[in-house]
């Protein structure tokens, strides 16, 4: 059957039916609206922590009130980045690194920015991967808290880059990175000098042997306290374990089988310490009664822990979210000096070191 011809007579412009003509917003609009710059205007609307709260609000006021839409997708062509951060993490399995990146998150996401995480298992050959396919997608800066053995050329390659690059927790030997971190020493000295003044003169310390920086400033914070107190350091009280649940339980089987053993363990992290008080348990034993027990991080299940842990508190969350107020600083300007911020953590004293 022939197709029959169909003619529809359109509205005239000027007809009931017409469409009113759309007038573009442009920045340069509301910049004049609002009596400020057209740069003020965009770090305003890219969430720059640089522009006063008033000025900032009477922005996105006028922008709203012109009905202006920002669009993105231009500006970071424009750019030539993303407004994704790229945050990497060594283990999603020990509870502080997870407690650390929600306060990541939360702060990048009050900045306007989209994080995405990847989990490097502690493996050296997944971190490198992972941070090459986050330059190649253009992020707009790094998070990362290395591996072990994290090689200092990577790093510089990435710098080298121009990408901003935040290091979080495990500090590197040289001080030309961005780095936001913990006083490790004075963590476990405060634990131990607790340990002490409890009366204990056989302190263990339990952790990984050769773990990089960290495990080397925790370590020191214990010796230094016990030469402090005089007290002497067996060299089997130094136990290697790894940083693990499993490694703590592991550590404290060797600890019981000393002979005299030692009545208190500083562990090196939480992890490592509810791995040490679940085999305690398997023996008939209960941290704070037949063997004192310290953590360090300061994550939340250490209050709800049995007994309740005694621990180095670093505050995860908000450690992360200093990390990622780094990370801005340097994206609104990229010449400053290098940023180093060290938070003091604080002794949170519980039942698993026998003092309530």
């Amino acid at each position: 059957m022939p197709w029959a011809s169909c003619h529809v007579n359109l509205p005239m412009k000027n007809s009931a039916f017409s469409t009113p003509t759309r007038t573009s917003v442009t920045i340069t609009d509301v910049a004049a609206a609002a009596n400020v710059s057209k740069s003020t205007v965009s770090l305003v609307l890219q969430g720059s922590p640089l522009v006063a709260r008033d000025t900032a609000q009477r922005v996105r006021q006028v922008a709203e009130s012109l009905g202006y839409v920002y669009n993105r997708r231009a500006a970071d062509l424009r750019r030539q980045v993303t407004n994704v951060v790229g945050i990497v993490i060594n283990d999603l399995a020990n509870p502080f690194f997870a407690e650390l990146l929600v306060g990541m998150q939360r702060r990048l996401d009050e900045a306007g920015f989209v994080s995405l995480m990847s989990h490097t298992d502690e493996r050296l050959d997944t971190q490198e991967r992972v941070l090459n396919s986050m330059r190649e997608h253009n992020a707009a800066g790094l998070i990362l808290c290395p591996v072990f053995g994290t090689p200092e050329s990577l790093l510089e390659s990435i710098r080298a880059s121009g990408m901003p690059l935040v290091l979080t927790v495990r500090p590197q030997k040289s001080r030309k990175f961005d780095f936001v971190g913990i006083n490790h020493e004075q963590g476990t000295r405060a634990a131990t000098n607790h340990l002490i003044e409890c009366g204990h003169r056989r302190i263990a310390f339990m952790g990984r042997a050769g773990a990089g920086l960290v495990y080397d400033k925790r370590r020191r914070g214990y010796e230094r306290a016990m030469q402090e107190h005089g007290r002497p350091i067996a060299a089997d009280w130094l136990v290697d374990a790894p940083l693990s649940r499993e490694g703590g339980r592991e550590g404290i089987r060797h600890i019981l089988a000393m002979q005299p053993r030692p009545s208190a363990v500083v562990c090196y992290n939480d992890v490592v310490a509810f791995g040490a008080m679940s085999e305690l348990g398997e023996h008939g034993l209960l941290a704070g009664h037949d063997l004192a027990i310290t953590g360090f991080d300061g994550v939340i299940a250490a209050a709800h822990s049995n007994p309740p842990l005694t621990t180095v508190d670093t505050r995860p969350g908000e450690l992360g979210a200093l990390a990622a107020s780094a990370l801005l600083e340097r994206l609104a300007d990229p010449g400053v000096p290098p940023i180093r911020r060290i938070s003091l953590p604080t002794l949170v004293v519980r039942q698993s070191s026998g003092s309530a």
